[in-house]
């Protein structure tokens, strides 16, 4: 079997680092902030190029919180694409705010910047834009559109650890979000997440907005919650962070070689937006001929022992849980259309040539038998 993510792989280069900081954390019962906490912070922070990062629960935590410091609130709107995973407009719903979603690129999949800025209204208080599967999308487009209008732009980067778009990372001269969940390109050892910011002020709201609106004990200025990052995950995360850029750079080289692997075959393989540093979080392709002809693709796929999988199968409108939108079938035609069609391959640092091999191969038969 060769899997989407091999968290055992990574595990391997990590594990006695580890178990030695796990110990450290033990014997000093400072299981939630402490040093751990405060260094990955510090570390992480100044391997994403930004001044603060604020570690939090998880990513959702991390949206939720990065938008109520920028004055999110009940009734407001928050402008996102319909291509991402559902927790983006969780965050949003959790708030209070409304979900008010917008279509992809059809290249890239990542937020139509043209549609996101024309469904900014005299309500709209953010704009998310997804940096999906592992580059960035153009918020400095977002930026110039909105500029003077009073409006946020909170980056949901759970996918993009060490991307970045004309040298700047997520959260640059902003504020972004961020997840550790296990299989990310910088993963814990279980929930996890952060915020990262330039401004002082709004990572001081996050922070006290996470430890139940207060930074003193039994002091409570706001009205917060329970989202902070513990200190088992942060020697987790500080141990795979010394390792993340080389595990970026052999993403890279597994990417480059499934677009020669995959050169001949009928799939559109993905595109990099210029600009962009891309980090391969995932290899996504395109299966023509709708979402029968894709799942049969992955099934045979998954048959033959390759961990293919697909991101995201259904777009935020047509998810149960927002049914309430006022939005149907149609109403996104690329984001409903790129959802039959995607196909996430196996990529990870430590996938060899030959699995590679094997994965194409297998891809080639699949697509020979439905053709």
């Amino acid at each position: 079997m060769i899997p989407l993510v091999d968290l055992r792989a990574a595990h391997v280069e990590v594990a006695e680092e580890v178990s030695t900081g796990f110990k450290r954390v033990i014997e000093n019962t400072a299981f939630v902030g402490g040093e751990e906490v405060a260094a990955f912070e510090r570390e992480f922070a100044t391997f994403s190029g930004v001044q603060h990062c604020v570690g939090v629960a998880n990513g959702t935590d991390a949206l939720e919180l990065a938008l109520r410091a920028t004055g999110v609130r009940a009734g407001d709107e928050v402008v996102l694409p319909a291509n991402t995973f559902v927790a983006t407009a969780e965050a949003v719903a959790r708030i209070g705010a409304r979900v008010v979603l917008v279509d992809i690129d059809p290249v890239t999949y990542l937020v139509d910047v043209d549609a996101a800025l024309a469904a900014v209204g005299p309500a709209t208080r953010a704009v998310v834009p997804v940096h999906l599967y592992g580059q960035l999308a153009p918020v400095e487009r977002l930026r110039a559109g909105l500029a003077g209008r009073g409006v946020a732009i909170v980056e949901d980067a759970a996918q993009c650890q060490g991307a970045t778009r004309t040298g700047a990372g997520a959260g640059t001269g902003g504020v972004a979000a961020t997840s550790f969940y296990p299989g990310k390109n910088l993963g814990a050892y279980g929930d996890a997440g952060a915020v990262l910011t330039d401004d002082a002020g709004l990572a001081t709201v996050v922070r006290t907005l996470g430890s139940h609106g207060g930074l003193a004990k039994y002091v409570h200025e706001l009205i917060g919650v329970n989202s902070r990052l513990d200190a088992l995950q942060a020697v987790v995360l500080r141990a795979k962070l010394t390792r993340l850029a080389a595990w970026n750079d052999a993403r890279r080289a597994a990417a480059a070689r499934y677009d020669e692997l995959l050169a001949s075959l009928d799939v559109t393989r993905p595109v990099v937006l210029a600009g962009n540093e891309h980090v391969w979080h995932l290899y996504v392709v395109r299966i023509p001929g709708g979402a029968g002809r894709r799942d049969e693709v992955l099934r045979r796929l998954n048959e033959a022992g390759v961990g293919a999988g697909i991101h995201y199968p259904c777009p935020v409108h047509l998810t149960p849980a927002f049914a309430d939108l006022p939005y149907g079938p149609g109403s996104f035609p690329h984001a409903e259309r790129a959802a039959t069609e995607i196909l996430s391959l196996p990529l990870f640092p430590q996938i060899t040539a030959d699995q590679q091999a094997t994965v194409a191969r297998a891809l080639a038969a699949a697509l020979r038998s439905v053709a």
